[in-house]
C-alpha cells in the first residue's frame, strides 16, 4: 500500500530549518540524503520532495463558478508542510517505521496518511 509521509515544522524555526548558508545545513541534508539512500535501497521509495516556503503558495477557490486565489496557505498553522514522501509498505506500521527515520521527526511532525488506490 501506499503512504504518503507528509512533513511538518514551523518553517521559522531556524533550528529545525537552518537557512542552507548555514553550517547547521549541511548535517539535516545529510540526514534526508541517507533517508532516502535507505528507503530505497529497501524498496520502499516511490517519490519524494521538498516544498518552497509557504510565502510562494497560492491558494485556489472555485466558488460560483468563479475561481479565487489568495497569496499563502490555506490554513494559519504553527507548523507548515514542508515536503512529503510517498513510500510502498506493507503495513501502517511499517510506515510509521520508515516516517520516524525522516530528519524533520526530531523538531516538527511526520504525517503518515494511507494513498487509495482507485480503479480506472
Amino acid at each position: 500500500m501506499k503512504y504518503a509521509c507528509l512533513i511538518y515544522s514551523d518553517e521559522n524555526d531556524r533550528i529545525a530549518n537552518p537557512d542552507p548558508s548555514t553550517a547547521e545545513f549541511g548535517p539535516m541534508m545529510a540526514g534526508y540524503n541517507a533517508f532516502g539512500e535507505e528507503t530505497v535501497a529497501a524498496g520502499v521509495y516511490l517519490a519524494g520532495e521538498p516544498l518552497e516556503s509557504t510565502a510562494s503558495a497560492t491558494s485556489v477557490q472555485l466558488r460560483n463558478g468563479e475561481v479565487i486565489t489568495t497569496d499563502g496557505p490555506f490554513a494559519e498553522t504553527k507548523e507548515q508542510l514542508g515536503g512529503f514522501y510517498i513510500l510502498d509498505c506493507d503495513s501502517l506500521d511499517e510506515a510509521i517505521t520508515w516516517a520516524a527515520k525522516i530528519p524533520h521527526a526530531a523538531t516538527g511532525t511526520i504525517e503518515v496518511r494511507p494513498v487509495p488506490q482507485f480503479e480506472n
